[in-house]
């Protein structure tokens, strides 16, 4: 891929989609809990956010609030993570937030056998109101962007959402931005608005456009309708030469991706997981990352966006792509030990990972 050089962008990396307050009831459950933690988080953004704070990358986020406390509590907590708030869509606040309002997200940490619960609160959000038109994309790739990076999430927004996508993605390929794409399914986004037949409509218009394309078995499945062979439900198993093979035909079927990256991650509980990665380019052919046995896990939530910005990241330095996938496993690991749903990772650490799987022995 040719990418940007540094010095002619104003950004490494720009972000598309929607970031909600995160409500935290601790070691506690939502349901009896009387005190929250409040956190920011979201899919496309925790990539945006991880690229500066852990990577030392420039980067910025593309989103709308509702111009009142709930939203300057959003943009003050994504002021603290470094990420560029200049491209925020503000909307007037009606008082009550009939017309539009911020999102929120309660999540509670699992433990043992009991798995983590998230339970959104989103609907009529400021950004799920975003249409075609709305954000002068030529403006801001004219200005210098390396890497684009949007996904599913938004993308099940709203009936609009795929629209400023799709305009986004030609503004960003006009300027020669490279663009990534999360699949990123989540199930209670698209089951009002026709399941995953619609969302492989939506998607299959969408990777037209992506350079590199990033998601879990569940993602194939759910958004591009492809199957991994050998895969138990309960995903006990993961056999890479099923990924393999599916990952191959994705490469068929989408010709201009470049890249294609899917983390294997087994759940033996709520605290221990497995993870490993492995990726396909072009010209590399396929690359396996480190495998991370038997892994303690405080909060399972951003995992997946911590692959995705730390492939993202060796990518752009032109690390090779098994670098990349390696601190993309490292990085997603690491981003799930701590609290909330955004990365709180060195970039000492992450190396350290990267390069020696026995965490245990990291400091």
């Amino acid at each position: 891929m040719n990418i940007k050089e540094i010095e002619n962008c104003q950004y490494d990396l720009l972000s598309l989609g929607e970031v909600m307050l995160r409500m935290d009831p601790g070691e506690g459950r939502i349901r009896t809990t009387r005190l929250f933690k409040v956190w920011e988080g979201g899919g496309e953004y925790n990539v945006a956010r991880a690229m500066n704070k852990c990577f030392k990358k420039r980067s910025a986020i593309v989103t709308s609030f509702v111009k009142n406390e709930v939203g300057k509590l959003i943009e003050d907590l994504i002021l603290q993570g470094g990420v560029d708030t200049k491209y925020i869509k503000w909307k007037d606040f009606d008082g009550i937030g009939r017309s539009a309002r911020n999102g929120i997200n309660f999540t509670e940490k699992g433990f043992g056998v009991r798995g983590a619960l998230g339970c959104s609160d989103r609907g009529n959000t400021a950004i799920s109101q975003l249409k075609p038109g709305d954000i002068d994309w030529d403006n801001i790739f004219n200005n210098g962007v390396r890497w684009f990076h949007t996904g599913g999430i938004f993308a099940g927004l709203s009936e609009k959402a795929p629209s400023v996508i799709l305009e986004a993605m030609e503004s960003a390929k006009s300027h020669n931005t490279i663009i990534s794409y999360d699949l990123n399914y989540r199930e209670s986004l698209w089951q009002s608005s026709g399941g995953t037949i619609a969302c492989q409509k939506i998607n299959n218009k969408i990777i037209n456009y992506v350079d590199v394309l990033i998601g879990n078995e569940e993602d194939f499945t759910s958004c591009l309708g492809f199957k991994v062979k050998g895969i138990e439900k309960d995903l006990s198993s993961l056999p890479i030469d099923g990924f393999k093979s599916m990952v191959k035909d994705v490469s068929r079927k989408y010709e201009n991706l470049k890249i294609i990256g899917t983390t294997l991650r087994r759940v033996k509980n709520a605290g221990i997981n497995d993870w490993s990665a492995i990726a396909w380019g072009k010209k590399e052919g396929f690359v396996e990352s480190v495998a991370m046995p038997d892994l303690p896990i405080y909060d399972r939530v951003g995992g997946g966006d911590g692959f995705a910005s730390g492939m993202i990241f060796g990518i752009l330095e032109d690390l090779g792509l098994e670098k990349a996938v390696n601190y993309g496993t490292a990085h997603g690991a690491l981003a799930m030990t701590t609290p909330g749903d955004t990365s709180m990772v060195s970039f000492d650490e992450v190396i350290s990972l990267a390069e020696n799987p026995n965490f245990r022995v990291i400091r």
